[in-house]
């Protein structure tokens, strides 16, 4: 059963990584030209060169991204196997695997291009252009800490997560 939960996180992690740089490779090729106004004072997809992170904080940074995310792939990869064996803890096992896609998804950009092509633009708030590896890291990490500090108890099976915090 392991293998069978194992394969499905690879192919879903897989595939969330596959649509992540399908919406960046249009980006690059339609929104370079113009921007798409999809709600007029709302919703606007342009194209983002991004060489740093959120807000445009550590511009240029590259080895201290790729270290990061190295670091937090590992983390949420050992919270994975952790909960393979617990049936309860399906949706923390998602969340890993979302998480991993989005991080993966920004690492390729990283790699293969030298920046992190962004493209979601919310006009009201002027908040900073995103991509849908962004939103994967960003809702999994929401919905991770969530659960864990309202839903599961401290005698569950999670537990591994607060002794670890214990020992340091």
């Amino acid at each position: 059963m392991k293998k069978k939960r194992a394969g499905f996180a690879a192919l879903l992690c897989t595939l969330l990584i596959v649509l992540d740089q399908i919406t960046k490779a249009l980006t690059v090729s339609v929104l370079k030209v113009h921007d798409i106004v999809v709600i007029p004072g709302v919703l606007t997809l342009t194209y983002v060169e991004n060489r740093g992170a959120a807000f445009g904080i550590f511009q240029n940074k590259k080895i201290f991204f790729f270290l990061i995310t190295a670091v937090m792939i590992a983390v949420f990869a050992y919270c994975y196997v952790r909960l393979l064996n617990q049936k309860s803890y399906r949706i923390l096992r998602m969340l890993c695997v979302t998480y991993t896609a989005g991080a993966f998804g920004n690492l390729i950009d990283r790699i293969f291009r030298g920046y992190v092509v962004d493209m979601i633009y919310f006009v009201p708030i002027n908040f900073p252009v995103f991509n849908v590896a962004d939103c994967y890291v960003v809702v999994a990490c929401i919905i991770f800490a969530f659960l864990i500090l309202f839903y599961y108890k401290e005698d569950s099976d999670f537990d591994f997560l607060r002794k670890q915090k214990n020992r340091i």
